[in-house]
């Protein structure tokens, strides 16, 4: 298996769904997301999907987001069909790196052209899990909290936050 560097992240295609349902279960036990799902986002908007290969097929890491109204994050393993023609952030659903590559700064190319894509919106939003909220923090993100988001969280576990980073006033 050869080592993955942080400008080896390409775009997803359809052909990487198996090796990252491995690394997503291998990652998120508790967050089943099914193939569906995955192939809906590659769909809907395939610039925001993102992978970083291994020579051997699998993955290190995967990187999703894609348009969203802002202070509606979609519940886990939803096929959505079509994105909102309002939408006025991005949603970052997911960076997930292989816990055998942590540490070594793999995320932030993905992170940075998921940022890049959310300019036209004004905002990024993502829901923060496992007590991540100060890797995001790094990038600008800040904790929402708003009484009428705990209902959207509850599929995301009892540690979820909310949290935004604007990058233009709303539209």
């Amino acid at each position: 298996m050869s080592e993955p560097t942080a400008a080896g992240w390409r775009p997803m295609e359809a052909g990487d769904i198996p090796a990252l349902m491995a690394l997503s279960a291998a990652v998120h036990p508790t967050f089943f997301e099914g193939e569906a799902m995955f192939l809906d986002r590659l769909a809907l908007f395939p610039e925001g999907s993102l992978v970083l290969p291994l020579g051997d097929g699998s993955l290190a890491a995967y990187a999703l987001g894609y348009p969203v109204r802002r202070f509606a994050p979609p519940p886990l393993d939803t096929v959505l069909g079509q994105l909102p023609p309002e939408a006025d952030a991005l949603y970052i659903h997911d960076v997930a790196v292989d816990p055998r590559w942590r540490g070594r700064k793999l995320a932030e190319p993905a992170v940075a052209r998921l940022l890049a894509l959310a300019e036209p919106y004004g905002a990024a939003v993502l829901v923060s899990v496992y007590g991540t909220p100060p890797f995001w923090s790094r990038f600008g993100f800040r904790a929402v909290d708003d009484p009428a988001l705990r209902s959207k969280l509850a599929s995301y576990g009892e540690d979820a936050v909310f949290m935004l980073r604007e990058t233009a006033p709303a539209r």
